[in-house]
């Protein structure tokens, strides 16, 4: 009964990091990735479509993305949800393809981006707390049920809250090292 709560908490925690690195992939960094585009939208005949599934998305060199749809009618819809999405560049449509081109980023910049990168952590952080509590709430419940005495209720709760402890120190971790290669020029 206790192996499925301690099972369970381990396995949303790690759910929450995995969560943690896919919006850290958001984040620019010193070169550009093509997931900072993940979170964008195009309408392809009235479906709102992830990007990635209309055109091909590439990061031709460490300042540039070119997209090619496979549909050249694609073009101009790329090019306003580009726009829409606000990521910081113009998109430039060449008749062929849309071209990202990524200005170096400035010291201001990199610390906005920090700032992002923690304020995620604090996200995932909370999300491990409230793992915590339902972990908590199950062993509060199996004692109520007198299905575990009250010793192993305090162990129980020992080792939710060691669970939760490694969870966070594994989020500052990987916080501590976004912040390093963002911060990396």
């Amino acid at each position: 009964m206790l192996n499925e709560i301690f099972t369970k908490q381990k396995e949303y925690c790690e759910k929450s990091l995995e969560a943690l690195k896919k919006d850290f992939t958001t984040l620019r960094t010193g070169k550009v990735n093509i997931n900072i585009l993940d979170h964008i939208h195009v309408d392809y005949y009235g479906t709102q479509t992830p990007l990635n599934q209309v055109a091909t998305v590439l990061a031709t060199d460490a300042s540039t993305i070119s997209i090619s749809p496979w549909e050249k009618t694609m073009l101009k819809a790329i090019e306003s949800a580009i726009a829409a999405a606000n990521i910081g560049v113009n998109p430039n449509n060449d008749g062929e393809s849309v071209k990202l081109f990524f200005p170096p980023m400035t010291r201001e910049q990199r610390e906005e981006n920090v700032k992002h990168a923690k304020a995620m952590g604090e996200k995932a952080k909370v999300s491990i707390r409230n793992i915590r509590k339902d972990a908590n709430d199950g062993v509060k419940k199996l004692e109520k049920d007198k299905a575990i005495s009250e010793d192993e209720a305090k162990k129980a709760y020992d080792e939710v809250q060691k669970l939760t402890d490694t969870y966070t120190a594994r989020v500052d971790e990987l916080v501590k090292n976004k912040e390093a290669e963002l911060l990396k020029v």
